[in-house]
């Protein structure tokens, strides 16, 4: 009998692929589609911000892979800032971003541990997640979540616990904003010698309460992954950081060194500045609480009862019978606004719809004086 070979790997369909016919109703209306579907940011850069891109000299010669000392100093400075840790630049590396070190890590974290093969996330969450997994041909195990779309860390089974290479948390949370208690991660972790790895690129817009990271709680064995993309409109810019444990830094830096992953220079340069300077943060928080605030009211408007996040700048709204892509095609042809189904993001978020307010409040206007807000 010949010898069967195994199946080559076939991706699935990318989630916000599907909603191109969406998309296209929406567009239909005068003026156009709003796209609330992803979390792109519609809002400036600070001047100085884009100033600096064009002006830093770094173009010519390759940026450090772990980010220049300048940017290290300004990256961990900011993080002590915003949430008292005590952490410093050695406790810091560059990334491009934030989504590639989520999609990359169980990769790398199965170099370091051949044994392991199992990648832990809550149940509700960002897709990248889980994703990371299969493209490292690791097993994804969603962690349930709570009533509050909190991570239940007493859920998780001994079994996969055992084979686990990592623990993702993200506070606040992708798409419910909900906050997790990243002490207990941090205690699980340790119990269990499994690396904590902390999502925490909306920590500038947390509501409820001050600004948390898990390094508050010690960085031995966690990290926490950071990025610009949010905090100052540099999602197009690519420039993020991790921090945290000492081994697992410099482990994940070498890592990254030989598979040439660094932020250009001038982008080093522009995240300097934008680390330096919270005005720009703080003006963009009132903008979001502004937009998260209203977009509740055009909602409610239509019998939609869309609660304030606790973090982030998604309403996690629940969809009348259940029925997500129902109310997701609703808001397309009657509104013209581009949402999210909630099963984007696990099964269980399958009865609501996620919606991201980065667009103008001229557009949210828009889309409230189509559906008669």
């Amino acid at each position: 009998m010949p010898t069967e070979l195994p199946s080559p790997y076939v991706p699935p369909p990318y989630p916000y692929d599907r909603l191109i016919p969406i998309r296209e109703v929406a567009a239909s209306h005068d003026g156009g589609a709003v796209d609330l579907s992803i979390g792109s940011p519609s809002d400036a850069p600070p001047p100085a911000v884009v100033a600096a891109l064009g002006s830093s000299d770094t173009e010519r010669g390759y940026p450090p892979s772990i980010g220049t000392l300048e940017f290290r100093e300004a990256a961990s400075s900011w993080l002590n800032l915003v949430a008292g840790t005590s952490i410093g630049p050695a406790d810091v590396a560059a990334t491009v971003g934030s989504k590639e070190v989520v999609a990359g890590m169980p990769h790398w974290l199965k170099l370091r541990r051949p044994e392991l093969d199992t990648v832990l996330f809550p149940a509700i969450s960002y897709p990248s997640y889980g994703m990371g997994a299969d493209l490292a041909n690791c097993r994804s195990v969603a962690v349930p979540v709570d009533d509050e779309w909190r991570i239940d860390l007493d859920a998780i089974d001994p079994a996969d616990a055992a084979r686990a290479l990592c623990l993702w948390v993200n506070t606040p949370g992708n798409p419910a904003g909900a906050i997790d208690d990243l002490e207990a991660a941090a205690a699980w972790g340790r119990t269990h010698g499994v690396p904590v790895l902390s999502d925490e690129c909306y920590i500038e817009f947390t509501w409820d309460g001050p600004a948390r990271s898990i390094l508050e709680h010690g960085t031995d064995g966690v990290l926490a992954v950071h990025s610009l993309s949010k905090r100052s409109n540099l999602a197009g810019a690519r420039a993020g950081f991790y921090a945290g444990d000492t081994e697992l830094v410099h482990f994940l830096s070498e890592v990254r060194k030989h598979s040439g992953f660094m932020p250009p220079g001038p982008v080093q340069a522009a995240a300097v500045v934008a680390y330096q300077d919270q005005t720009h943060v703080e003006a963009q928080r009132e903008v979001y609480r502004n937009r998260l605030e209203r977009m509740r009211e055009i909602l409610g408007s239509i019998g939609v009862d869309a609660p304030m996040p606790s973090g982030g700048f998604y309403l996690w709204a629940p969809a009348p019978d259940g029925d997500a892509w129902a109310l997701t095609e609703r808001l397309a042809r009657d509104g013209g606004a581009v949402v999210s189904p909630g099963e984007f993001y696990g099964p269980q978020g399958s009865g609501h719809v996620r919606i991201a307010v980065v667009q103008s409040d001229e557009a949210l206007e828009l889309i409230a004086s189509r559906l008669g807000a």
